[in-house]
């Protein structure tokens, strides 16, 4: 346990969030690069849609009277669409309206000052959801749980959930980080190019995540520049400020004292 003296990062997602804590991914190259300026906390749900994250972000986000006590959210990466563009016959497919009400409802959530969870210190960022391989991910799930291939997915429909989350960014003025076209760009825009990107026609490898990293990046380097790593001062002074202190006989504990990142 530690006390309150560091901001934060927020990642909620499905399961590309919650693997991008592997040794390549993408939360892993994050909490690097903010070492020591913000936290970088994953709250990443495998298997989740934008339906099912709303009740637990009700729990997990405190609420106006209860901030004070908690680190300050900076910023608030929603990356969803994955699970909500399954077919129909999933249980976890959305249907896109509501996919997109679901969207919205996190900008009003955090924007609107009667909400219980009200932030006006929180960016929000969008993320969308990468293509797939339809084929390839039935043939990953008849195998791993020993069944008929059943397609669940298909590339067309991630590209529609994709642009639904680009048309609420736009609306609501939330930027978006494209990843579907990212990725499908540097597949050389064909399906089997995707195969150096995904782990098994869904979720993704590192070079697919090192797409993502960059392009969130430099999407907060673009629209929210203030949060850039580069941008950022530590929480407290590295290690040759102290020496330089000392070396001028001066207190180096007043240095000490916790210096706020973001202004």
């Amino acid at each position: 346990m530690t006390a309150n003296v560091q901001d934060a990062i927020v990642l909620l997602g499905d399961s590309l969030t919650e693997f991008a804590n592997s040794p390549e991914g993408m939360a892993t190259k994050l909490t690097d690069a903010y070492m020591r300026k913000l936290d970088v906390v994953n709250r990443g749900f495998s298997g989740y849609n934008t339906d099912w994250i709303i009740p637990v972000f009700e729990q997990i986000w405190p609420k106006q009277h209860e901030q004070q006590h908690h680190p300050t959210a900076r910023l608030l990466v929603v990356w969803f669409g994955a699970n909500d563009a399954s077919l129909p016959l999933i249980k976890q497919h959305v249907p896109l309206e509501r996919y997109e009400a679901n969207l919205a409802w996190f900008v009003h959530t955090l924007r609107s000052p009667e909400s219980a969870y009200y932030s006006p210190k929180t960016h929000l960022v969008f993320m969308t959801a990468p293509p797939v391989q339809p084929s390839r991910w039935a043939a990953f799930l008849a195998q791993a749980f020993d069944r008929p291939a059943v397609l669940d997915r298909t590339l067309e429909l991630s590209k529609v959930y994709a642009e639904a989350a680009k048309k609420v960014g736009e609306r609501e003025g939330v930027p978006v980080v494209d990843i579907w076209s990212k990725i499908w760009e540097a597949a050389g825009e064909t399906e089997d190019g995707l195969t150096p990107f995904l782990a098994d026609g869904l979720h993704l490898t590192g070079k697919g995540y090192d797409v993502v990293y960059d392009a969130l990046t430099t999407t907060i380097k673009e629209k929210i520049p203030e949060l850039h790593y580069e941008k950022l001062q530590p929480t407290y002074p590295l290690w040759d400020n102290i020496v330089k202190e000392l070396e001028q006989n001066r207190d180096y504990r007043e240095l000490m004292k916790k210096q706020t990142p973001v202004v």
